[in-house]
């Protein structure tokens, strides 16, 4: 069976947590090593959430590294609304006997992409200011990459503000030197994000797995999620950036365009990926005054009950 060599970046939180747990399992996806960012929670939490989310995977010898604590150019921002406290929701896992590798993420993918006799794929969950200061830091190494997927955007509304998705949001300048790198990128967006959800029924069940997987993923499937300041925590059971993993290994479960894309850096738009769907020129383009715009393929809509049915199969949860 011809596997894809992967290399994670995550913030790991509760969605990051149930993608690892996604690629660790699929026969088709070679992890060669995770790259952790700060995001949903401080980078030191991430790598601890990292590291305990495979001893519950049971994964092999994968090495795992710190990158970023911040994004390139602002301050760090909270997700503990949605995340909890410690990242994983509710989710308390003990230590774990794994340790984090004494250089940075950088360091550890350009290694991994030098060494891989095959393309990589790098798979951005997180904000991409690692993707960012390797791709700055080793242009070269472009060559190399067969693509980048990154779950983040949205070619319609936001998250983390009416326009702008969390992850892109978070450090809009290292997105838009992603997309500026050369390398093909496929976006996997609030549009598809925001619809793969597990049913509620499903998930609660699983909180009495016989298996500590099973029931880890049923715990971080039930996290609830402050819906606002004044209203009560909700179910929402999405599976999230395992999304943007089942798409590496199923894409025709996804309807997709390439579009012009670019990354809002001012004004309330900033953090917004816009995404130009028209079919005709305007009057921008006709006159010569458009801006530089770089080419994407955008997850557009997907089939639920394929990729919530891929999730749990993969995990022998179904």
């Amino acid at each position: 069976m011809t596997t894809i060599p992967v290399i994670l970046d995550v913030d790991t939180g509760v969605d990051d947590a149930l993608a690892i747990l996604f690629a660790v399992a699929h026969p088709e996806i070679d992890v060669l090593g995770i790259s952790c960012v700060a995001g949903n929670a401080s980078l030191e939490r991430v790598v601890q959430n990292t590291l305990r989310i495979l001893d519950v995977a049971n994964a092999p010898d994968i090495p795992v590294a710190a990158g970023a604590r911040r994004p390139l150019i602002e301050r760090a921002r909270d997700a503990s609304h949605v995340h909890g406290e410690g990242g994983l929701g509710t989710l308390r896992l003990p230590p774990s006997e794994r340790t984090a590798l004494p250089i940075s993420s950088v360091e550890l993918m350009h290694q991994l992409i030098q060494d891989s006799e095959r393309p990589v794929t790098l798979v951005a969950l997180a904000p991409q200011t690692n993707l960012a200061l390797l791709l700055r830091q080793y242009p070269d190494i472009t060559s190399k990459i067969e693509r980048i997927v990154f779950m983040g955007g949205s070619a319609s509304v936001g998250n983390a503000t009416a326009v702008a998705e969390f992850n892109v949001w978070h450090d809009p300048e290292a997105a838009a030197i992603v997309l500026d790198s050369g390398v093909p990128t496929f976006m996997y967006g609030l549009d598809v994000f925001n619809q793969v959800a597990v049913a509620e029924e499903v998930a609660v069940a699983l909180l009495e797995h016989e298996t500590t997987l099973g029931r880890t993923v049923g715990s971080l499937l039930t996290n609830r999620v402050n819906a606002g300041p004044d209203s009560a925590t909700v179910y929402s059971g999405l599976i999230g950036d395992a999304g943007a993993v089942c798409a590496l290994v199923d894409p025709g479960a996804l309807r997709t365009q390439i579009r012009p894309v670019r990354v809002e850096l001012a004004g309330y738009g900033r953090g917004q990926t816009l995404v130009d769907m028209r079919q005709t020129a305007g009057e921008d383009l006709m006159h010569g005054l458009a801006d530089v715009w770089e080419t994407a393929e955008i997850a557009l809509d997907v089939d639920v009950p394929r990729y919530t049915a891929l999730f749990l199969k993969t995990l022998g949860l179904a």
